[in-house]
Order: C-alpha cells, then sequence, then structure tokens
C-alpha cells in the first residue's frame, strides 16, 4: 500500500479512537440519545441530496440503519453518559470482530478458521478480565451496554454484509437517515421534552464541534475513505491499521480527560488486542508456516 494511503489509514483510526473522547464530552452537555440523534441527523442531511442512493434493498438500508445508528451508537453513548470510560469503550467495542465472527458462522453459514476460534476465545478471555470487577459495582450495567454496542456492531456487519457490493459511501449516509427519529423518540420517552428543549436552546460552540465532529469527520469521511481504501487493496492489508482504534482511543482520553486504566482493566485490554492480532494476521502466519 502506498505510504499516503498507509497515513490516510492510520488518520482515520485516529479519528474513530478521538470521536470516543468527543462523545465523553458531548454527553456531558446533552442527553446521550439526543446527540446520536444529531450525529446521524447531520451526516444524513444535506449529504442525501448529492449522494445516490445505494443499491441495495429498503429493508437492508432500515436494518443497517437501527442496528448501526438506533442499538450500537444509542447503547454506546448511552453507556459513556452513565460512566463508561472514554478509553475502556474504545477498547471493549472492538469485540465487534468476534461477535462479527460468530454471527456470520450462525447466520451466514461461514466457517471461522482456527486463529479465529482462538482468537476469539483470547478476546472473550479479555473481556470475562475487565468485567469481572465491573459487574459487582456500579459500573456493571455501562460496561454491558458496550458489549452489548458491540454486538450491535456485529448484527450490522451481518447486514451489511448481505446488501452486496454496493456505494459504501452512500450506503452509510442513506442508513443515517434511519436513526435521528427513533432516537430523538427515545430521547423525549427517557429524557423528557423540557430536557430535550432545554439542551436544543442551550447548545454551545463545544457542543456544536462534537456533533459536527461525530457527524462528519467520524461518519462520513473515515467511514468513505475506509471503503475506499478496502476497495483498492486487500483487507488483510487495510484491516490491521483499525488495532490502531483504540490506542488512540486510549491516549486521547488519557490527555484530554485525564483517563487512567486500571492495572486489571490494561491487563484485559491488552489480551483484547492478542485476540485482535491473531484474527487479523492469523492467516498471514499460517501461510508462511505451510511455505516454510
Amino acid at each position: 500500500m502506498p505510504l499516503t494511503h498507509s497515513l490516510v489509514a492510520v488518520l482515520v483510526t485516529i479519528i474513530w479512537g478521538l470521536s470516543f473522547v468527543v462523545i465523553k464530552l458531548g454527553v456531558g452537555s446533552m442527553p446521550p440519545l439526543l446527540l446520536c440523534a444529531l450525529r446521524f441527523f447531520f451526516a444524513a442531511l444535506p449529504a442525501v441530496f448529492f449522494v445516490p442512493r445505494p443499491r441495495a434493498s429498503f429493508g437492508n438500508v432500515v436494518a443497517y440503519g437501527f442496528f448501526l445508528g438506533v442499538a450500537q451508537f444509542g447503547l454506546l453513548f448511552a453507556a459513556i453518559a452513565f460512566g463508561m470510560p472514554a478509553s475502556l469503550a474504545s477498547l471493549v467495542m472492538q469485540a465487534q470482530v468476534f461477535f462479527t465472527i460468530l454471527f456470520a458462522a450462525l447466520f451466514m453459514a461461514e466457517r471461522p478458521g482456527p486463529h479465529q476460534i482462538v482468537g476469539g476465545l483470547i478476546g472473550f478471555t479479555g473481556l470475562v478480565i475487565i468485567a469481572v470487577p465491573r459487574l459487582s459495582g456500579s459500573g456493571a450495567v455501562p460496561f454491558l451496554m458496550t458489549v452489548a454496542a458491540a454486538a450491535s456492531w456485529g448484527v450490522a456487519n451481518i447486514v451489511s454484509k448481505r446488501a452486496g457490493r454496493v456505494d459504501m459511501l452512500g450506503y452509510i449516509v442513506w442508513t443515517s437517515l434511519v436513526a435521528p427519529l427513533p432516537l430523538l423518540g427515545l430521547s423525549l420517552l427517557l429524557d423528557g421534552p423540557d430536557r430535550v428543549v432545554s439542551a436544543l436552546m442551550s447548545m454551545d460552540a463545544g457542543t456544536w464541534g462534537a456533533v459536527a465532529y461525530l457527524a462528519y469527520p467520524t461518519t462520513i469521511f473515515a467511514f468513505g475513505i475506509w471503503a475506499y481504501l478496502l476497495s483498492r487493496h486487500p483487507a488483510a492489508t487495510v484491516t490491521p491499521y483499525a488495532l490502531l482504534v483504540p490506542v488512540a482511543g486510549i491516549l486521547g482520553s488519557s490527555l484530554v480527560l485525564g483517563e487512567a486504566m486500571r492495572p486489571i482493566e490494561a491487563l484485559g485490554g491488552a489480551v483484547i488486542v492478542a485476540g485482535l492480532a491473531l484474527n487479523v494476521f492469523g492467516v498471514r502466519l499460517l501461510n508462511r508456516r505451510r511455505a516454510a
């Protein structure tokens, strides 16, 4: 992969990693589901007037928009608002890789390779290491919500695979239309109309900046560039860069939010990353061993 493409891939992972910090800052001044609704509203508009509709069924577009926008990010935003550290969330969300492999085996008859099975078990062990101290305290609910968000991401990945070969930028833009109304409805139901109206009327530059960052660099630019790289290079070349997302998330959370991971969380995170690395690089290792 050319150096320019490698640098762009690194930039995308930094944008995604820092988005966890931005979410943490955003939910400090706005209800989480309302912030999430605004993210997808501005990701969809005005882009839908300029980006062609993807060649996917209506049901597929709605399903992807629901599982990615309402389920995944709705749960993630709420979990962070309820106390899930941004640094830890950036790590736990990477469990989506293992959920995707599991759901692909269950619903698409895709048989995982030995390295994927072992990598998944290692990653699950990392989640258990993080979960044990958290499930006994107030951190249980936000942790479980983050795991559920990662599982929803896995479902969304399966839905997108069923869409076939589509223009991913158009797919992201048009599926973003699905999430705003359900998220707004949930926010009105859970937070109350008064709080929603008050939050909208009192939005300052920082809140608008958070919405803009989550809608444009994080959603439109990053997903669009990632899809472009995947269309130009083998997935095995591009996907390893995703391992940098939690690195950016942890560093950003430490510098901006002053978060520090507990030793047990750092250990669990390292185990998760090890499982991810085996999942990504396992095929190469097997091929090299066979070639030798």
